[in-house]
């Protein structure tokens, strides 16, 4: 097996948005901002390749939303899908298997592209299955006021028509080596895939965990629809993560692909961070 950080470029969110109840003297310390009181956040994918799989983990915001949709959100960053799967030797019809840890448009945009003469849409990765849970998918088609602007029909109901979706409501190892873990709180039926690599498991936080900055149990990013059950939620993953030693990948967070958490008389904190590589023992 081996592991690819799959960078699609970045995006700019308010931070008081990204973190919540939690004051800006506290977050800004951790998580620098603009004088607009934006962060740049990355879009990070991951890649496992598997014998003869190649699994994405999300793929990004894409390409397909007009100028005037995507300059809310400050584009930025010269990696894009395409660039960071070919600097690994891969291209996207090689991808057996896209995940989708949920339906907001940063994490599943790329899963969809125009087809040549932009007269309708196609499968981005046409050899893959797309999976992602019941769960997400009735959320994200039949969106409550709140999330609705986060869930794009154009990113979600061309996989349902291609026939290449797959959709699971329980918990379990789909894909060999891959157990999909569902958690709810910052949308429902959220995929959060735990990987098994040589004795060690490497966790896709996804959007239970965008950032570093994000491990202390309440900094809950003021988008998550059930806050309180993300808490819960946390606290349940905190709790097998200490105990088994679990690596967690990061998709958001600019400055750490990847990191361990420890107790301290605090509570649950940051005790490594850096390059996903530097936490797995033997060469990829």
């Amino acid at each position: 097996m081996k592991f690819y950080p799959i960078e699609t470029g970045n995006l700019k969110l308010d931070g008081g948005a990204m973190f919540g109840v939690v004051p800006k003297v506290l977050w800004s310390k951790a998580y620098p901002c603009d004088e607009n009181n934006l962060c740049n956040w990355s879009m990070r994918c991951l890649l496992i390749v598997d014998g003869d799989r190649k699994i994405l983990i999300d793929n990004g915001i894409g390409d397909k939303q007009d100028e005037k949709w995507l300059k809310h959100y400050y584009l930025n960053g010269d990696a894009t899908l395409e660039s960071s799967l070919a600097k690994v030797g891969y291209k996207p019809e090689d991808i057996t298997d896209a995940i989708l840890t949920h339906m907001h448009f940063d994490h599943c945009g790329g899963s969809v592209k125009w087809n040549d003469d932009k007269s309708g849409y196609e499968l981005a990765f046409s050899n893959a299955t797309y999976w992602t849970s019941q769960q997400q998918f009735d959320w994200a088609t039949k969106p409550n006021r709140r999330e609705k602007a986060s869930f794009l029909k154009e990113n979600i109901l061309p996989i349902q028509e291609s026939g290449h979706l797959k959709l699971f409501s329980e918990e379990g190892e789909y894909i060999p080596n891959i157990t999909f873990k569902l958690y709810d709180g910052h949308t429902e039926g959220q995929v959060i895939p735990h990987i098994k690599y040589n004795g060690k498991t490497v966790v896709f936080m996804a959007d239970l965990m965008p950032s570093a900055a994000h491990i202390p149990m309440p900094w809950i990013m003021a988008y998550d629809v059930r806050p309180l059950q993300t808490l819960k939620d946390r606290e349940r993953f905190y709790n097998e993560a200490l105990e088994n030693d679990y690596i967690l990948f990061f998709e958001h967070d600019i400055y750490n692909e990847a990191g361990t958490i420890h107790n301290t008389e605090k509570g649950v904190r940051i005790k490594e961070a850096g390059k996903l590589i530097n936490f797995i023992t033997s060469k990829m």
